[in-house]
């Protein structure tokens, strides 16, 4: 890290597998800035963060990433307090059980898993290549393997309506979006001493399914039966946001499994496509108007 006490932005901070990072990276005693929804959990979590590692400076930021605008309000107000981030961590993610259409246009799970970070992330962008070394990491999923020969334009803009027992597979190609988003990201910043690298979690018993009924009891049972410890996703987001060894590390997709390097399936690995992924969602992104939001951030 290129200071005694980097910043790091951890976004879906405030449970799960980010809250639980955010603890660790406490305790490593780096300065952290979250991104939260609920004021509440935000308190509960800078208060679990407090007694974890008295002292450590943390700044919250409120958005809703399933708003593109909120989104980019939010990444306005990062840069407008903080000249440098030594690593952003692309955590927040949903799992829907039903299909719902965000106000602009898109599907929920499609907005909040992989157009929010895209835009967030290239937002950041000159930030991250100022304060370089740093670090994007950003949380994937082997649930990407149910998208296996999917078209990830024609998933950008689908919006059919899907059961519960489908929703895997649509949350699965969010997944895979995010892994080509990564790896396209990482050619783009090849250079700027800028790592770029993606992740998968493994199973973690955390609030993702949180819609379905069962959750709860489902919950108490797994943690009882001590199966999906969210501390182990939470392991391998902490191990790539700060061990050395992955300082220089780029491009790459990890297995919460010892860390090794997975492959994603097709069309994951895809250069063309994933240019191809990068392009389509910038000129949907730039269409949309936000103010002071400076063209050449978005790199096409």
């Amino acid at each position: 890290m290129p200071q005694s006490v980097p910043t790091i932005l951890i976004t879906g901070a405030t449970s799960g597998i980010g809250q639980r990072a955010a603890l660790a990276l406490a305790r490593q005693g780096a300065h952290l800035v979250l991104t939260a929804r609920s004021q509440a959990k935000a308190e509960a979590t800078l208060k679990m963060i407090e007694a974890a590692a008295p002292g450590t400076r943390v700044n919250v930021y409120y958005g809703d990433f399933a708003s593109l605008a909120s989104v980019a309000a939010l990444g306005r107000e990062i840069v407008a307090h903080h000249a440098r981030i030594d690593v952003l961590i692309n955590n927040a993610g949903i799992h829907a059980f039903t299909q719902r259409v965000t106000v602009d246009g898109y599907a929920e799970m499609v907005a909040v898993n992989y157009l929010a970070p895209w835009l967030l992330t290239n937002i950041l962008r000159e930030t991250l290549v100022r304060s370089a070394p740093s670090r994007i990491v950003t949380v994937a999923s082997e649930a990407s393997r149910r998208a296996a020969g999917f078209d990830p334009l024609a998933a950008l803009t689908d919006k059919r309506p899907f059961t519960a027992r489908g929703s895997s597979a649509v949350y699965g190609q969010t997944k895979l979006m995010n892994i080509m988003f990564s790896q396209e990201l990482s050619r783009q910043l090849d250079g700027t001493g800028v790592s770029v690298n993606c992740l998968s979690p493994g199973f973690n018993v955390t609030g993702l399914g949180r819609e379905l009924w069962f959750a709860a009891p489902l919950q108490q049972l797994l943690a009882w039966l001590k199966i999906g410890d969210p501390e182990r996703g939470a392991g391998i987001i902490v191990r790539l946001a700060s061990e050395p060894a992955f300082a220089e590390v780029t491009g790459g997709y990890f297995s919460v499994k010892d860390a090794r390097p997975l492959v994603p399936v097709a069309p994951g690995a895809d250069p063309q496509a994933q240019q191809a992924l990068w392009e389509a969602t910038a000129e949907r992104v730039i269409l949309v108007r936000f103010d002071k939001v400076p063209i050449s951030n978005f790199v096409i």
